[in-house]
């Protein structure tokens, strides 16, 4: 898995180059009026991040599914993109196939599967994906294809692959940064009860380092966003003890009210617990900064598989889920 990691820059232009070789025509001559992502796991992280990331550009609503069903308004003026790594999602192709049924518009983003089988038999465009290792490993790839999906629709700025670009720029400059702060959260979370927080417009980071110390840590960990968790969460915090590791994900972007939010969150956690670490983001833009903490997140989860023990790659329970309801 560490190899997979330290790829993530030169996966950043691997993709851009599927990209920009996509021969892609769904968008010619149709107009859209909303635009509905599926995907599970590490193919659906992308789904929460690109229209968090491109919410200032985006000229329709994004909706992401993560579940069997579709919603009731999908009809023949919706762009349905189908995210699986594996292309054999059971959610994802059930949604993909109601989307069918609706006369919806799709695209699918897979290394192969019956996803991919489904839009080569239905005239669908796809984008192949190379294949072969964790979903979790490959998220440059799925992240921007769908950026290049909604660029081509123009339903984000057509150069938006663009600020991508730039990213692996950053990470290459600032490897040793990540890895310092990477060492320094797995510290940080080691033997404790992992809790991350991030504004609104960063939630997917928050969501991508509790999934990846979920899988390739093997920890038990949960996330919430300011502003929504001073509304609820925050109380609870009257619970909390030494036992507890917050990380803040700090995104220089912030808003100067959530910005303050955040200062008095930690404030009052800090009577609880003195686990308190912040990473503060890097990056030009928003693009680069969500980048960066991907990286940062990614490596730190290893680290703590180290520190652990435990292997990352293993996700044993997983396949024995699947494979049960294989049976079925």
């Amino acid at each position: 898995m560490d190899k997979l990691v330290a790829q993530f820059p030169k996966q950043i232009a691997d993709a851009l180059e599927i990209a920009s070789r996509s021969e892609l025509s769904f968008y010619k001559n149709k107009t859209f009026s909303n635009v509905v992502i599926c995907g599970m796991g590490g193919s659906g992280i992308g789904g929460k991040m690109v229209p968090q990331l491109f919410a200032d550009q985006a000229k329709l609503p994004i909706v992401l599914v993560q579940d069997y069903q579709i919603p009731s308004f999908v009809n023949e003026n919706t762009l349905v993109i189908g995210s699986s790594y594996s292309g054999n999602t059971e959610e994802t192709l059930s949604a993909i196939n109601q989307a069918n049924q609706k006369g919806a518009t799709i695209v699918g983003v897979s290394s192969g599967g019956e996803l991919v089988k489904f839009c080569k038999e239905n005239n669908y465009d796809y984008i192949k994906l190379p294949g072969g290792n964790p979903p979790r490993s490959m998220m440059a790839f799925s992240v921007i294809q769908l950026v290049n999906i909604l660029a081509k629709a123009e339903i984000i700025d057509a150069n938006a692959l663009d600020a991508v670009a730039k990213c692996r720029h950053l990470l290459n400059d600032e490897l040793m940064t990540i890895k310092a702060e990477a060492k320094k959260l797995a510290e940080h979370l080691f033997n404790k009860q992992a809790v991350f927080y991030a504004n609104n417009d960063l939630e997917f980071v928050a969501i991508r380092a509790r999934q990846q110390i979920n899988e390739n840590s093997k920890r038990l960990c949960w996330h919430h966003v300011v502003p929504e968790m001073n509304h609820n969460e925050l109380v609870g915090w009257a619970g909390g003890d030494n036992n507890f590791a917050v990380t803040f994900f700090i995104s220089q972007f912030i808003s100067d009210r959530n910005a303050k939010r955040m200062e008095l969150s930690k404030e009052i956690i800090g009577k609880r617990t003195e686990n308190i670490l912040s990473i503060n983001g890097k990056g030009k833009s928003k693009v680069e900064e969500a980048f960066y903490f991907i990286h940062l997140i990614d490596w730190a989860s290893l680290y703590l598989a180290e520190l652990i023990g435990c292997d990352p790659v293993e996700v044993k329970v997983i396949d024995y889920l699947k494979s049960t309801l294989d049976k079925d």
